[in-house]
């Protein structure tokens, strides 16, 4: 009899496998790390040919990214020395710092509606994929697909209408129409997901727990959303990168009050044109909410996505 299993692989397959995961991950992490070197860049070496891996690291960049600059006379700079190191940066360009950037505000409002928007999301995604798991709907067939069919043209095909029909209600520029919109765009997205996870559940948990008294509400609460975790988490995450990184509703339909952060980073202008260490100090810091999200509900991610796929 062979020892040889078709259920284990050999050492050197998994070798190979080892190598290539490890490969691709690399070469996925190279955009990532060449934005954030460039954060740590100076203009002239983030526009250099050939590109400048090895370079002097500096904070310009993130200086000029929460700062707003103007150019002043000799006189002026010679009779207001810099006082923080920061003013010293901005001084080798003959230049002051005159007051806060609107990165801040730009970044917060990206706080607000994305996880805003996500948790609208979540809260009616769950409520619906109970009630399509669970009940008899009449037509449930018909409104899961028509959920769905929203999912099948790109959101800015319907750009225009939305527009005029925010402009109208005074909802354009508004926080309030962001997290509505994302909502909208993303509630087919955790209704199919969340019910395909409650399907999973057994029904026989929540008949238990109604013979021992409990409400529908109770069972729901109590029995039904802790073994739903997983799922929900998941599709949290999915629905909050989406409202993250919404770029096209967010240039259409904000300019001042409710704009996110992507269509600020891009118009980063520095000394002579674009401020590409700016920029990419920006996206670096823009990253870094979500990444701290999906990492610290990395265990729940893969539950969730694997959740279903091995039945015993």
């Amino acid at each position: 009899m062979s020892a040889y299993s078709v259920n284990e692989p050999s050492g050197r397959q998994k070798w190979i496998a080892g190598t290539l995961v490890i490969a691709y991950a690399l070469i996925t992490m190279i955009p990532l790390v060449w934005i954030v070197a460039t954060g740590f860049k100076s203009p002239a070496d983030a526009i250099s040919y050939p590109p400048k891996v090895l370079f002097e690291p500096t904070l310009e960049g993130y200086v000029n990214l929460f700062t707003t600059r103007t150019r002043q006379t000799e006189d002026y700079l010679a009779a207001n020395p810099p006082q923080t190191w920061y003013e010293e940066i901005v001084r080798q360009y003959d230049m002051v710092i005159v007051g806060p950037s609107r990165y801040g505000e730009r970044f917060l409002n990206s706080i607000i509606i994305g996880f805003g928007s996500t948790f609208l999301s979540i809260f009616l995604g769950v409520l619906a994929a109970y009630a399509f798991s669970r009940f008899r709907i009449p037509l449930k067939d018909d409104l899961l697909f028509f959920i769905l069919s929203t999912r099948m043209m790109p959101p800015i095909a319907v750009a225009i209408p939305i527009f005029l029909m925010y402009r109208q209600l005074g909802l354009s520029d508004t926080h309030l129409g962001m997290i509505l919109l994302y909502t909208a765009v993303n509630i087919s997205l955790a209704v199919w997901l969340l019910k395909g996870f409650i399907d999973e559940i057994p029904r026989e948990y929540e008949e238990a727990a109604l013979i021992d008294g409990y409400t529908r509400f109770q069972a729901f609460y109590k029995v039904v959303l802790p073994q739903a975790t997983t799922g929900i988490v998941a599709t949290a995450i999915f629905c909050l990168i989406f409202s993250w990184n919404e770029y096209a509703f967010a240039v259409l339909l904000t300019s001042g009050t409710a704009q996110t952060a992507p269509p600020f980073i891009p118009t980063i202008i520095g000394v002579g044109g674009q401020d590409w260490p700016a920029v990419a100090a920006g996206a670096t810091l823009f990253l870094l909410p979500v990444m701290i999200f999906t990492v610290a509900l990395r265990k729940h991610l893969l539950r969730g996505i694997t959740f279903g796929a091995v039945r015993k």
